[in-house]
């Protein structure tokens, strides 16, 4: 009986260090799920806190592209609010030069009167 008694003491204490040591292993086990779900709850406030940045930086791309738009717009506009003055312009330039050719004509013309007036004045004080 004594050795029996031994022999499960012995095997007492064996199992009393395996389970000190599962124990020991459960407890480890314990803070790496621990500092897993610390780990796992700082990504996820990462992933919110980049996801709300995205919605933010979408909805000032959508305020750009909007501002893009309507500059586009004005842009357009005024090409061609330029390009009808360019044409006023061109149409101006096209008068001013035809009006500077009969000032030119109108010159010569009054020019050669004044020339004949002056031989007719010159004739007439020779009579």
């Amino acid at each position: 009986l004594q050795k029996e008694l031994l022999k499960y003491k012995q095997e007492a204490r064996n199992l009393q260090g395996i389970k000190d040591a599962l124990q020991q292993r459960l407890t480890q086990q314990d803070a790496s799920v621990l500092q897993l779900k610390q780990e796992l709850l700082r990504a996820n406030m990462d992933k919110e806190e980049l996801h709300n940045q995205n919605v933010d930086l979408q909805r000032k791309v959508e305020e750009r592209n909007r501002l893009l738009a309507e500059y586009k717009k004005e842009l357009g506009q005024k090409d061609r609010h330029l390009q009808q003055h360019q044409t006023k312009l061109d149409e101006m330039v096209r008068q001013l030069s035809e009006a500077s050719y009969q000032q030119v004509d109108l010159k010569r013309e009054l020019e050669h009167k004044e020339a004949l007036l002056a031989h007719c004045m010159k004739r007439e004080a020779e009579e």
